[in-house]
C-alpha cells in the first residue's frame, strides 16, 4: 500500500510540474473595480493550469457559469461555487471558463473569462534529440519509471526495503 500511496504522489507530482498558478488580479486579488478582462488577456492559460482566487471570504464568493451567467451576473445553474478566500481551482478542459462574484461584486466588474488551451507540443529541437540519440551507440541513462523512482527514494532518503 505505501508503494502505492508514492506512486499516486509521483504522477501527481509529474503531470503538475509544469501547471502555472494564474492569481487572478495578481497583487490585487479579487476585488471590485478592477480590469480582470485586461488581466485575462495578458496571461496564457493550458490546460492543467490553475487559476486561483485571494479575496475576503465574508465579503465575496466566487461561481463558475455559463456566459449568460457572465453576461447577466446570475449564479442560476452555476458549475461550481468557492468560498474559501484563497480557491485553487484547476483548468482541465480546453475551453473558456466564465467566472463571476455571487454576492453582487458582479455588477461592479467581479468576473473574468479566461480561454484555456491544449498543452504545446514538445519544441523540435527536443524530438530531433531524442531521435538523434536513439542512434547512438554511445550508452544513454534511461530515464523511464524505474529511474524516476529510484531518484524519489533516493529524495525521500527511503530503500526498497522499507517497503518490501
Amino acid at each position: 500500500m505505501a508503494l502505492s500511496v508514492l506512486f499516486f504522489l509521483l504522477l501527481a507530482t509529474a503531470a503538475t510540474v509544469n501547471a502555472t498558478d494564474h492569481i487572478v488580479g495578481a497583487n490585487k486579488g479579487w476585488n471590485p473595480g478592477i480590469n480582470y478582462t485586461l488581466w485575462a488577456n495578458n496571461q496564457t492559460f493550458y490546460v492543467g493550469d490553475y487559476i486561483s482566487f485571494r479575496y475576503q471570504k465574508s465579503q465575496y464568493n466566487v461561481f463558475l457559469v455559463n456566459k449568460t451567467g457572465y453576461d447577466n451576473c446570475t449564479i442560476e445553474g452555476a458549475f461550481g461555487n468557492w468560498t474559501g478566500g484563497k480557491d485553487f481551482i484547476m483548468l482541465n478542459k480546453t475551453q473558456r471558463y466564465y467566472f463571476i462574484c455571487g454576492t453582487g461584486g458582479c455588477f461592479n466588474g467581479m468576473k473574468v473569462s479566461v480561454v484555456v488551451h491544449p498543452l504545446p507540443s514538445p519544441p523540435k529541437s527536443a524530438i530531433s534529440a531524442e531521435h538523434s540519440s536513439k542512434k547512438s551507440t554511445a550508452p544513454v541513462a534511461a530515464c523511464g519509471f524505474g529511474s524516476l523512482l529510484a531518484i524519489s527514494f533516493a529524495f525521500f532518503g527511503l530503500t526498497f526495503s522499507v517497503w518490501i
